[in-house]
């Protein structure tokens, strides 16, 4: 196994290239050579079933390994716990879609402290995330992965130690470990590849060997502000803000792991991924 790379949604290339419909959207990654892509339900989960289902079929016979996101309005955290079984049902909603087009993780943001301390908030997280795993166990959905994510605001749950003692919880959790989102939250703190080494060699410790090398990641450069962390997505073009994702790609490479990379730039995610992949297969050739 190796690790594979995609974009998040639909790039700005996709219509600029001629492409429309979702169900063209594996002939559009396969011309960047990219295997993975992750489908979007940030603002809902709608769908059609026999649009999605298509594009299922079209990704499994182009070998691209598929993911969704969650809405984005999900508070596994909530003091309400209506709101917190209303976050359960979206899992099971996405659950529903990603077996419809053969999709097996699904990233799900934690949630913030509000006017909770870290510790409460993260005591409610983790007992959503619990229960939510039972209901998809319940419907018949045992084969689907939950990848709680590491989040780039200061005042939300998603500290790399926050995300990994909540996927602690059930061996089916997998961290989704957005490398912007820890460097916007600690005011640019990875700096290379000594940072990427001590959160790689975390993971490793708290989740094991088999779990921390098939991590799910995303990856952008991400502007934030000195105070609150997180402002907005960037392209690697920028050149002011981090991170750089060379050290880490020869990292993955060394250590052979296969993680499942996808890239949130602002507009440019396909063409971005497709560097990353190239970065990590100069670094398996050497």
């Amino acid at each position: 196994m190796s690790a594979v790379f995609g974009p998040a949604g639909r790039p700005d290339s996709f219509e600029a290239m001629g492409y429309k419909k979702t169900e063209q959207m594996p002939d559009y990654l396969q011309t960047f050579g990219l295997t993975a892509f992750e489908y979007q339900f940030g603002r809902g989960v709608r769908y059609t079933e026999s649009v999605v289902t298509g594009f299922g079929e079209k990704a499994k016979a182009a070998g691209i390994r598929l993911s969704i996101h969650s809405p984005y309005y999900i508070s596994l955290s909530s003091a309400e716990e209506e709101k917190r079984e209303n976050s359960i049902q979206y899992l099971v909603d996405c659950a529903k879609a990603a077996r419809l087009m053969g999709a097996d993780r699904i990233v799900v943001h934690t949630g913030s402290c509000g006017k909770m301390s870290r510790e409460e908030g993260m005591a409610l997280a983790a007992q959503t995330l619990r229960r939510a795993v039972e209901r998809l166990d319940e419907l018949g959905y045992p084969d689907i992965t939950l990848c709680p994510e590491t989040m780039g605001k200061v005042n939300q749950l998603g500290t790399l130690s926050e995300v990994l003692d909540l996927c602690r919880e059930n061996e089916r959790l997998l961290p989704c470990v957005d490398f912007g989102h820890l460097n916007a939250r600690t005011f640019g703190g990875i700096k290379g590849a000594e940072d990427y080494k001590a959160m790689l060699e975390l993971m490793e410790k708290e989740l094991g060997h088999d779990r921390a090398s098939r991590f799910h990641s995303h990856f952008s450069k991400i502007e934030y502000t000195e105070k609150g962390g997180e402002k907005r997505h960037l392209t690697f073009a920028d050149t002011v803000y981090g991170p750089d994702f060379q050290p880490l790609m020869e990292l993955i490479a060394k250590k052979g792991w296969s993680p499942r990379f996808i890239c949130e730039s602002a507009g440019t995610q396909a063409e971005d991924a497709a560097s990353m992949r190239d970065a990590y297969a100069a670094a398996l050739a050497r």
